[in-house]
């Protein structure tokens, strides 16, 4: 069993920046994918970013390359997700989930846990 806890979200003007953490209990969190989901109003929740278990493989959806960077840290149980160059449309609630499997796509339905996620908010 893993708990997932977001942090860093907030309120920021576009063209600005954030970043977003998860905090995950359980001994074997380097065993797992990781991914970034969000959820704007009246929308699907979306795929935003992965990672497999090593760090090594990182993938993003179109609309955030060259914006957003997930990343790591195993040792201290934590993915986060750097987000800089906001625009109005990023505005969503972000989920951090995480896969049983070492590697994970963009399918929810690969992710095994969920966090409760943070609202992100960003004024035009």
């Amino acid at each position: 069993q893993v708990q997932l806890v977001e942090s860093g979200g907030g309120l920021v003007q576009a063209g600005g920046s954030l970043r977003l953490s998860c905090a995950a209990s359980g001994r074997t969190f380097s065993s797992y994918a990781m991914g970034w989901f969000r959820q704007a109003p009246g929308k699907e929740r979306d795929f935003v970013a992965g990672i497999s278990w090593t760090g090594r493989y990182i993938y993003y959806t179109d609309s955030v390359k060259g914006r957003f960077t997930i990343s790591r840290d195993n040792a201290k149980n934590t993915v986060s997700l750097q987000m800089h160059s906001l625009k109005f449309e990023d505005t969503a609630v972000y989920y951090c989930a995480a896969a049983n499997t070492g590697y994970a796509g963009s399918n929810q339905d690969e992710y095994d846990y969920w966090g409760q996620g943070t609202q992100v908010t960003v004024s035009s």
